[in-house]
């Protein structure tokens, strides 16, 4: 029973975000999904319905633990994000509280250059 509320929770606080965000080609949606293992995060232009650069943990490599992998996650998706002349995001963490993997995410994305 616990499991199906905390998943509720996550669609709630998913639906409410996404309300308010909205990416355009000049300040796209930084959005992020957070799996067991893996951590995604893509830029999207919601306007064209479309996505402008992508990451995943599965692309870093040497990364001791998950919050690590999570951290060069977000400067990759930085690095991608300069390339396609971005400097500014609307940052959507998915439903996600805003600790641990997906926090650590937007760090390395703030650290690698982007604005949130």
């Amino acid at each position: 029973m616990a499991v199906l509320e905390k998943r509720a929770q996550r669609e709630k606080r998913r639906l409410r975000a996404r309300r308010r965000l909205f990416g355009t080609a000049e300040r796209p949606r930084l959005s992020v999904y957070r799996s067991n293992i893996h951590i995604y995060a893509q830029l999207v232009d919601d306007e064209e319905g479309r996505t402008l650069a992508a990451a995943d943990s599965r692309e870093v490599g040497g990364a001791e633990n998950r919050k690590d992998a999570a951290h060069k996650v977000g400067e990759l998706i930085a690095q991608r994000a300069q390339e396609a002349d971005i400097e500014t995001v609307v940052f959507d963490r998915g439903g996600n509280k805003y600790h641990g993997r997906v926090a650590a995410l937007a760090e390395g994305a703030r650290s690698g250059g982007l604005k949130l």
